[in-house]
């Protein structure tokens, strides 16, 4: 209980300035676009493997799902159709991550200027 009390008071200290809250958003945003490219990465290597597609047509139908705009290229091979249903799951999971990454310092920002602490 009281290590909680000690970590309270801790993040009650921290000021919130326009220049952290530059520096974490940054950061964040960073960090979200890691998790994208990743991502296409999975996908570019995915499609080459299983579609047989080239790199560029791979990297393009990766984006596409990816961003949620659908498919481009017809899918000829079950195991392509396979690591497509896969993959579309897959990138929904990655932009809920991407997004609530990216969100974090904004709403830690909002409720520090709310001051919705902890009930006792």
């Amino acid at each position: 209980m009281e290590d909680w009390k000690q970590v309270e008071s801790l993040l009650d200290k921290r000021i919130y300035t326009n220049n952290t809250f530059i520096r974490d958003f940054v950061s964040y945003l960073s960090l979200s676009t890691l998790f994208i490219l990743l991502g296409l990465l999975v996908g570019i290597i995915g499609y080459h493997w299983t579609a047989h597609l080239s790199w560029i047509d791979a990297m393009v139908e990766a984006s596409m799902i990816l961003s949620g705009m659908g498919p481009v290229s017809p899918l000829l091979t079950n195991s392509a159709k396979f690591f497509a249903s896969l993959y579309a799951l897959f990138s929904g999971l990655i932009f809920v991550l991407a997004m609530g990454v990216v969100l974090s310092p904004l709403v830690y920002s909002l409720l520090k200027k709310l001051r919705l602490d902890k009930p006792d």
